[in-house]
């Protein structure tokens, strides 16, 4: 059945893929079940999970099922966003894997040398920047302000930090509209069948305001 779900989601249309299903990212990765049971899966997330793993909890949400499972899903996911962590670790975690993504998924880095383009999603002051930001602030501040987990999305996310007062409410706003501004750039290309590398020197108040927030939030 977990098989026949995955196909059907990968369904190719005229239009292009339904949706991406990616199962090496279950618990265990490819060695793992595909389907675990609620209890299985609590004591993974508990016990084994990466840092990594917990950032993608923050945006997770359940899709279908009966009422009781995604009441419990989403229990579990709120106790586990609110657990107590050592922020200096969970910062230095978080910056690594973005580290590694930027070197395996962005433009090659020339010293000395602006390159011929950026990729929207991948590279510096790119969007994803902005989802560690905000998923790492998650982590780090759900144990205090529980209310922040009710959100799956990072747009609703960021309005939380801000209600939160975890970053000043001008900042969320700007980045807000920042992330929107990206990514519809990066909706609109997909349409096109145009991926998400634009020129070099796209961007430029938009990139270098969330490297000025990065340095802040993640390095400072």
């Amino acid at each position: 059945l977990g098989q026949r779900i995955v196909h059907i989601l990968n369904t190719q249309t005229p239009s292009g893929q339904l949706y991406e299903v990616d199962m090496r990212l279950r618990p265990s990765g490819s060695s793992g079940l595909l389907v675990s049971t609620l209890s299985a899966f609590e004591k993974y997330q508990r016990k084994d999970a990466w840092t990594w793993e917990h950032q993608a909890l923050a945006r997770a949400r359940g899709v279908a099922g009966c009422r009781e499972t995604l009441e419990a899903f989403e229990k579990l996911r709120a106790d586990i966003l609110c657990q107590q962590r050592d922020q200096g670790k969970l910062k230095e975690e978080v910056v690594g894997m973005r580290e590694k993504m930027r070197t395996a998924l962005g433009t090659p880095q020339i010293e000395g040398k602006i390159p011929e383009v950026f990729h929207i999603k991948h590279d510096h002051g790119g969007i994803i920047d902005i989802e560690f930001m905000v998923q790492y602030l998650m982590l780090a501040c759900c144990s205090e302000h529980p209310e922040l987990t009710q959100w799956s999305d990072n747009i609703r996310q960021m309005e939380e930090l801000g209600r939160a007062g975890v970053l000043p409410v001008e900042d969320t706003e700007k980045l807000r509209e920042t992330f929107i501004t990206l990514r519809s750039t990066i909706h609109r290309r997909a349409l096109q069948n145009l991926n998400s590398q634009v020129a070099g020197d796209a961007f430029p108040e938009e990139r270098d305001y969330i490297q000025r927030m990065w340095n802040r939030v993640m390095l400072g």
